[in-house]
């Protein structure tokens, strides 16, 4: 049982390699966003079994500032990166219909 008031934390953190960058996208609203992917290896002794165990996370990301794009466009696939954000989901539709995904929504990065 928690007293008082709960401070809730929606704060990812990771270490590890750039992988697919994408374009910069301008939004209907007049945003300007970049997707790409942080490669994370997975630590020996990780939860997961067969070939799955030797697999790398790819992670997907997005960077909003003008900031974290600008960092992003000087950085090349492969290159060691700390991602600091928030996780969100967000919501698409498709030709299957009404779809979801979760990325991170980049807030600070930086090379290794």
């Amino acid at each position: 049982m928690v007293d008082g008031p709960v401070e809730f934390v929606n704060r990812v953190e990771l270490s590890g390699r750039v992988g697919r960058i994408g374009e910069e996208k301008v939004l209907p609203s007049g945003d300007r966003v970049r997707a790409w992917q942080v490669i994370v290896p997975r630590p020996p002794g990780s939860r997961s079994r067969g070939p799955a165990r030797n697999r790398p996370d790819v992670i997907d990301a997005s960077c909003w500032t003008p900031a974290t794009r600008r960092t992003l466009g000087r950085l090349a696939e492969g290159e060691q990166v700390v991602v600091e954000g928030a996780l969100r989901r967000r919501f698409y539709s498709g030709s299957g219909g009404l779809g979801s995904r979760y990325e991170v929504e980049v807030q600070t990065l930086r090379r290794l």
